[in-house]
């Protein structure tokens, strides 16, 4: 087990009430589960999304947090939340990492492994 660890999935969904195909608008809900899987209790202090959609198009967010916390998550237990994004086209992708603090002062990151934005339908 290392000491320093956040294992992170990620479960999208299309949000069909929020987009508008007509106008190029397609957004996503994504509901994030970070479990501490080290030794040492750590909190989630930043984050930095890459959100690439279907044409290359690439942006970048970083910010502090997560939906308004920056939780301390101890070992063993996860930490749970749901934000949404917006894409121009009905396919994308989106990856990242988390700046994450131990109590012992340890600075470590989290990867947030890369996940498909995909509309229903909008592939055979």
């Amino acid at each position: 087990m290392k000491t320093y660890q956040f294992s992170v999935s990620v479960a999208p969904e299309y949000l069909e009430d929020r987009s508008d195909p007509a106008r190029g608008v397609y957004a996503y809900s994504y509901t994030v589960t970070v479990v501490n899987t080290g030794a040492v209790a750590a909190q989630l202090v930043s984050r930095h999304w890459i959100i690439t959609d279907a044409t290359g198009k690439v942006e970048e967010v970083r910010g502090l947090g997560v939906v308004g916390q920056q939780p301390l998550i101890k070992p063993g237990e996860a930490f749970e939340y749901t934000s949404w994004s917006q894409l121009d086209t009905p396919t994308g992708s989106m990856r990242g990492s988390y700046f994450c603090v131990a109590e012992d002062g340890t600075q470590f990151e989290a990867d947030i492994p890369e996940f498909a934005l995909v509309q229903p339908r909008s592939l055979h």
